[in-house]
């Protein structure tokens, strides 16, 4: 289903559609970030969404698709590194947004190796490690993972059991790590442990090293064409320039995840708009007692409220882009760009299931595709609740968790 072109299109710019706007945000951008937009756009409708279902359904990686990435110079996500195509903030989160509107999964891959693995390299790497890895993973020839979280440490990643220990010019890794995207498949994945300090460190563990044992995760029902993987690290030797440099404590850990949280707030955006897009296609084109569903007032009611979700957390969106290419965006600003975006994706995207009655829960009307891997976004790198307490530690001063 195609959106109406009257109803809430934007062709700003030498009339590059860029989708729903409806109070014209494309005129903030500049003409690369429209570009962008226009670009990633087409790619989704063109090659995401008419297979998206089958692969989700079939939990099944599209690592052909993926590798386009590459071509069209997506993987950067505003990251500065030899090789990583130049992509502000704001285009960055263009890129999530409509990779998301295609698929979760399909964002959710340009999250997990640009967004953490190349992150990581970029933000805390030594010069010889970023000119060894980043140029590879922009052009996807390599895939990157992020290992941190693990089966008894999730929100309090902080308290992680993977350990590290120095042993002459090697470090020896022990311990397990939990739904790991890409872990499969990956040629290096950045695994966090606790070193003989005490403090959180970072390794770079190159596939084919002995004792890392990782398998697929079955049975999800959310982001099902990504593969997040259960590690095993058991006596795995990591050489020693294989360590992050800048990999000091877990608040250099925070770091890389305080950067990707305006990222899931894009594509909860995504979510969204895809959600919307069906729900006013859908109520042009199906007809109940002799006319469309449009032309009933509780159904302009619902799709009136939707597009006001979305409109403000396009606008929500897109400040925070701003902030961060100007090197402004606090951590406590991408929390709440973070809760607030997922909590208006779940509420659009079960608003507009409802409206397409029982043909809402089939994946060719996308929506119950949406609004499963929304719940994933919900909780991954940060969970919502621990999001908001954060911002409300930032607001009262007092901390209410540990």
């Amino acid at each position: 289903m195609s959106t109406p072109q009257h109803a809430s299109t934007s062709t700003t710019s030498d009339a590059v559609p860029t989708g729903v706007d409806y109070y014209d945000i494309a005129a903030d951008l500049t003409d690369a970030e429209r570009e962008t937009w226009a670009t990633v756009r087409a790619f989704v409708d063109e090659k995401v969404i008419p297979v998206a279902g089958g692969y989700w359904e079939r939990a099944e990686m599209p690592m052909d698709l993926l590798k386009e990435y590459g071509q069209l110079n997506l993987v950067g996500d505003g990251l500065e590194g030899p090789g990583v195509p130049r992509l502000s903030h704001t285009a960055a989160g263009l890129v999530t947004m409509e990779l998301s509107r295609g698929d979760g999964s399909f964002a959710t891959m340009l999250g997990v190796q640009a967004g953490l693995a190349m992150r990581s390299i970029a933000f805390l790497g030594s010069d010889e490690q970023k000119e060894r890895w980043l140029p590879p993973m922009a052009r996807l020839e390599v895939l990157g993972a992020f290992g941190l979280t693990e089966p008894d440490h999730g929100s309090d990643a902080v308290a992680l059991g993977t350990t590290a220990r120095e042993d002459g010019d090697e470090y020896v890794l022990d311990g397990a790590k939990r739904w790991i995207g890409f872990g499969t498949v990956c040629d290096v994945c950045v695994v966090w442990a606790r070193g003989e300090d005490g403090q959180v460190q970072g390794f770079l563990v190159e596939r084919g090293t002995p004792g890392f044992e990782a398998s697929v995760i079955e049975g999800k029902a959310s982001l099902r064409a990504i593969h997040n993987a259960d590690i095993t690290l058991t006596g795995v030797r990591v050489p020693a320039e294989n360590k992050l440099p800048g990999a000091r404590s877990f608040r250099d850990t925070g770091r890389v995840l305080s950067a990707t949280r305006a990222g899931i707030a894009w594509g909860a955006l995504g979510h969204a708009t895809a959600a919307y897009e069906t729900a006013l296609a859908y109520s042009l084109q199906r007809k109940q007692f002799g006319q469309p569903l449009a032309s009933f007032q509780l159904v302009q009611d619902k799709l009136v409220q939707m597009l006001a979700e979305v409109t403000a957390m396009q606008l929500f969106c897109l400040r925070v882009g701003k902030l961060a290419d100007a090197g402004t965006l606090t951590d406590t600003q991408a929390s709440l760009a973070k809760v607030n975006a997922t909590r208006k994706a779940r509420t659009v995207t079960a608003m507009a299931r409802d409206l397409l009655g029982g043909n809402g829960i089939l994946l060719e009307h996308r929506v119950a595709r949406h609004m499963a891997d929304v719940e994933a976004l919900h909780t991954y790198e940060g969970t919502e609740s621990i999001q908001t307490l954060i911002v409300g530690r930032h607001l009262t001063g007092v901390s209410s968790f540990t």
